[in-house]
C-alpha cells in the first residue's frame, strides 16, 4: 500500500508523453529518464513553486513552532488556570478540516467582505491578503491557525514528562521561572521540537489545500503552479502524467533531503 504507489510514480517519470503536432493520433510513451526531470527544472513556474514553498517553510515553521512552544510553557507554569479549556481551546483550531477552515478565512479576506479591512476603514488603512507580496502570508496564516495547537499539545505532552523533583531542586536554589524554562524545560522537549519540525517540513511540502480554496477569490494571485503539488496537478489534468510523477519524485526528494540533514544537525546539537 505504501510502496505500489511510489514505485509506480518513480517509473512512470522514466517516460516521456509524445503527442503528433495535430492531435489526430492517440499520444505515446517513450523511454527518457532524464526528459521530464530536464523539464522540471526547466520549468519557471514548477521551480518558483519549489522557491515559494522553501520560504514559505523557513519563515512559517519557526513562527508556529515559537507560538506552539510558547503555548505549552504558559501551560506547562505553575500559575496557569483552567489548562483544560485553554488546552481545548488551542488544539480547537486542528479539528476543523482544512477546507472549511480555509472557506471561513476566504471571507475574512475578501476584499468585498474582509470584517478585518471594515474594521481598519475610519483609520483609513486597507490590507491587501491578495496582492502578489502578501499572498504567500496570508495563506502562511491560515497554517499558522490551523497547526498551532496540534504542535502545542505535542510539546506540552512532552513537558510533563520532565521530573517535577528537578523542577523543585531549581525553584529551590531561587530559579526563576524564566530561568526554568530556558535552562531545563526547552532542553528536555528538544526532542519533541525536532519530531514537530519535521512534521512541520513535510506539511510545508504538501501545502495544497489552503492556496486552492483561495485560488477563486484571489484575483490571480494565487495560479495554478503555486505550490509543487499544484503544479503537479495542473500537469495531471493536462494529461501528462510522467511528467506530474517526475514533479512529484523530485519534490519527495528534496523533502527527504532536507529532513535528514535536519535530523543530522538536530542530533550533533544534542550530542554535543
Amino acid at each position: 500500500m505504501y510502496l505500489a504507489p511510489i514505485v509506480y510514480a518513480a517509473v512512470s517519470s522514466l517516460f516521456v508523453v509524445h503527442r503528433s503536432g495535430l492531435g489526430l493520433t492517440a499520444p505515446t510513451k517513450v523511454f527518457d529518464p532524464i526528459g521530464n526531470y530536464t523539464h522540471a527544472f526547466g520549468d519557471a513556474g514548477f521551480t518558483s513553486s519549489l522557491g515559494r514553498v522553501a520560504l514559505f517553510g523557513v519563515v512559517q515553521v519557526p513562527v508556529m513552532l515559537g507560538l506552539a512552544l510558547g503555548l505549552a510553557l504558559l501551560l506547562d507554569s505553575r500559575s496557569a488556570r483552567a489548562k483544560g479549556f485553554f488546552r481545548l481551546a488551542g488544539f480547537l483550531p486542528y479539528a476543523i478540516p482544512g477546507v472549511s477552515a480555509a472557506l471561513v478565512w476566504s471571507f475574512m479576506y475578501s476584499p468585498q467582505s474582509s470584517p478585518v479591512n471594515h474594521l481598519l476603514e475610519p483609520l483609513g488603512l486597507h490590507v491587501p491578503f491578495f496582492s502578489g507580496g502578501t499572498v504567500l502570508w496570508s495563506v502562511a496564516n491560515i497554517v499558522t491557525w490551523a497547526w498551532t495547537g496540534y504542535n502545542m499539545v505535542i510539546i506540552y505532552a512532552a513537558l510533563q514528562s520532565v521530573p517535577a523533583e528537578v523542577l523543585e531542586a531549581a525553584r529551590v536554589d531561587g530559579a526563576s521561572a524564566l530561568r526554568i524554562a530556558w535552562s531545563i524545560k526547552i532542553p528536555a522537549v528538544r526532542g519533541a521540537i525536532a519530531l514537530t519540525a519535521v512534521f512541520s517540513i513535510i506539511g510545508s511540502a504538501q501545502l495544497f489545500n489552503e492556496p486552492v480554496v483561495l485560488q477563486p477569490v484571489s484575483s490571480g494571485a494565487i495560479s495554478s503552479a503555486f505550490t509543487p503539488i499544484m503544479s503537479a496537478q495542473a500537469a495531471v489534468a493536462a494529461g501528462d502524467y510522467p511528467y506530474a510523477a517526475a514533479q512529484s519524485v523530485v519534490l519527495a526528494v528534496l523533502v527527504g533531503v532536507v529532513s535528514f540533514v535536519f535530523f543530522t544537525l538536530t542530533n550533533r546539537g544534542e550530542q554535543a
